[in-house]
């Protein structure tokens, strides 16, 4: 159980309520400070002229609203803005795009009834996630047309995802015995003008990049067993030189990962060796390319952009991000724009380039192990046939070249593409939810170049015959892959091979931790 509303929602808290299904409980003091943040709305917007409660919206704030119609306008807000098209979003992504909203609601500043919250509490809890498109927020006014869907939801209408398939909202409802929302006083409003999807999309980014950079670290670790690589490269002395965090720690999980391995060698036990300098050419190559030897100052920079944006998305998970804000405590309500999802578009965006270049590292190191001419120790492609006959891994690199292809292109920032739309009243928009999508498909390409790179080390493995002088942590991956992904010889297609092992970097618990 997740209690929420006094004290911060954390990552972990988030994953828990996503990944390990956890319930939902709303905290009994917050709880009351959002009814006490209603009552004060409905007193003090009496016999005054409030936005969105009775003026229109937008650019059409300029008309008043009669007070017989002013619930009706909340109806016409949500039902008028329900204009998403594209892709549904998957059942996930809605689910946290709740939370995120859920918790906003909950910091007791947006002036809506208790029913919302607890109406958002049970669909959470039972797993019912409303249809939402990808296409229709620009994230200015908040993510409007995702969150729109939402709150048709909420009302009743459209339709939820549950158990994996649409049903239709009221179907579902009445199956549970759930009530749908009765509009109060400014429940469309609150619910729309938020950053929740964009924000609960990029909370699930960086849970997943984690899990990227994680496997990545390991896999660079394992590369460098394979080609018995010199251990300075990734030692503290070599790194703590340079003053940057991601980096130290990158290295110091590299010698966490390396410490019992028996494939790296010691440079003082080798190319320090007098007897060497007798030789006109090393047989011993002096440094290994970029992509295994500066792993940590490429990694690093990655590591510190994750934890950036880990910083910023729970700053917005638990902020208030609707406009007007209802402030009981100070006894008035404030106009501006704590909608507007700038915070969490240049996160993604950064995001996004981060991991474009964690994927196009494991394209290098793939590329490596492919090359018998650039690694000297393994057959091409990494053959395990008759060469000529048999084609190893050959087909499954145009796949992940491929891929990191369309990260780089995916990898143009969303965050200076504005619009002006809204008759000019967004004239500048952040296009957040747009940035947190493209993010997370550049991150599902990663996973697939990731285990693209991982069947072809665990090949590589076999043709050396060096499971047991692999490290520890090195040699739980390559048993674990193994019953999913077997060795192979004979040529046969790798496409269901690929989706196994893919699955199984998404969702396995890291092997490694990051701490």
């Amino acid at each position: 159980m997740i209690l929420v509303g006094q004290s911060t929602l954390s990552l972990d808290d988030f994953s828990d309520l996503l990944f390990e299904q956890k319930d939902i409980e709303l905290d009994k003091a917050a709880l009351e400070k959002v009814e006490l943040n209603f009552n004060f709305l409905k007193k003090f917007s009496s016999n005054k002229l409030i936005y969105g409660i009775n003026t229109g919206f937008g650019p059409m704030a300029q008309y008043k609203v009669n007070e017989e119609n002013i619930l009706q306008l909340q109806y016409n807000l949500i039902r008028s803005h329900s204009s998403g098209s594209g892709k549904l979003m998957p059942a996930l992504l809605s689910k946290a795009l709740m939370i995120a909203r859920l918790n906003s609601f909950m910091q007791a500043y947006s002036g809506v009834h208790t029913e919302v919250v607890e109406l958002l509490r049970d669909l959470v809890n039972k797993n019912i996630s409303p249809c939402i498109y990808e296409h229709g927020g620009v994230g200015a006014s908040g993510d409007l047309v995702q969150l729109a869907h939402l709150g048709l939801v909420l009302i009743g209408e459209g339709e939820v995802l549950f158990e994996d398939e649409v049903h239709s909202t009221i179907e579902i409802f009445n199956r549970f015995g759930i009530k749908p929302l009765s509009i109060h006083i400014r429940e469309g409003l609150a619910i729309l003008n938020g950053t929740s999807a964009m924000t609960g999309i990029g909370i699930i980014n960086i849970i997943q990049a984690k899990k990227l950079l994680n496997w990545s670290v390991l896999f660079s670790a394992m590369i460098n067993e394979i080609v018995e690589a010199f251990d300075d490269h990734y030692s503290r002395e070599l790194n703590i030189v340079k003053h940057h965090k991601g980096q130290n720690k990158i290295a110091a999980m590299m010698r966490d990962i390396l410490k019992d391995s028996g494939m790296i060698r010691d440079r003082s036990e080798h190319l320090y060796n007098p007897d060497n300098l007798d030789q006109e050419v090393f047989e011993d190559k002096v440094q290994e390319y970029y992509s295994l030897r500066c792993i940590t100052q490429v990694l690093g920079p990655i590591s510190d952009t994750i934890d950036q944006a880990e910083n910023v998305l729970v700053n917005e998970l638990n902020s208030v991000n609707d406009n007007p804000v209802i402030d009981h405590e100070n006894k008035n309500i404030f106009h501006g724009g704590n909608f507007h999802g700038d915070y969490v578009s240049l996160e993604m965006d950064k995001l996004k380039i981060a991991v474009t270049k964690l994927s196009m590292l494991s394209e290098r190191q793939l590329n490596y192990l492919l090359n018998n001419k650039l690694n000297q120790k393994l057959p091409p492609f990494v053959n395990l046939g008759v060469l000529g006959l048999n084609f190893g891994m050959q087909g499954m690199q145009f796949t992940a070249t491929s891929t990191v292809a369309e990260n780089q292109t995916l990898s143009f920032p969303m965050y200076v593409h504005s619009i002006p739309n809204n008759n000019d009243n967004q004239d500048i928009v952040s296009m957040g939810c747009n940035a947190a999508l493209m993010t997370k498909r550049v991150i599902d390409n990663s996973f697939e170049v990731l285990a693209i790179h991982l069947m072809t080390i665990l090949q590589a493995i076999d043709y050396l015959v060096c499971q047991d002088r692999l490290s520890a942590t090195s040699r739980r991956v390559y048993d674990q892959v193994r019953e999913i992904f077997p060795k192979f010889i004979q040529d046969e297609p790798k496409y269901k091979d690929l989706a196994r092992v893919k699955i199984f970097l998404e969702s396995s618990a890291n092997l490694i931790s990051s701490k």
